[in-house]
């Protein structure tokens, strides 16, 4: 990397490209993993029914991750969540 690109601290400057993002919704996710990786499922569920023998999730997304990143978003989501629950009050669980 030259030496134009990095900040005063000498940290590398992180340049965001959206240009190829999408955005899709997800109310459903689901994780696995193995020694190598983390593997993120997401989908919506459009169940109308609580009482449904059987519900269909339609998957949209698969994300995987190194364990170094799945830990940092780990991270991340524990301090997003921590910062929604002080503005608007704890989460609570569903199962």
């Amino acid at each position: 990397m030259s030496e134009e690109n990095k900040t005063e601290t000498g940290v590398p400057k992180l340049n965001w490209d959206d240009s190829k993002m999408r955005s899709t919704y997800a109310n459903v996710c689901n994780v696995s993993s193995t020694r190598e990786e983390v593997t993120l499922l997401f989908g919506t569920n459009s169940t109308w029914h609580s009482g449904q023998q059987e519900v269909s999730i339609n998957l949209s997304d698969r994300m995987i991750l190194n364990p170094h990143a799945a830990k940092r978003l780990s991270g991340l989501l524990n301090k997003v969540v921590a910062e929604y629950e002080n503005r608007f009050g704890e989460i609570g669980d569903k199962a």
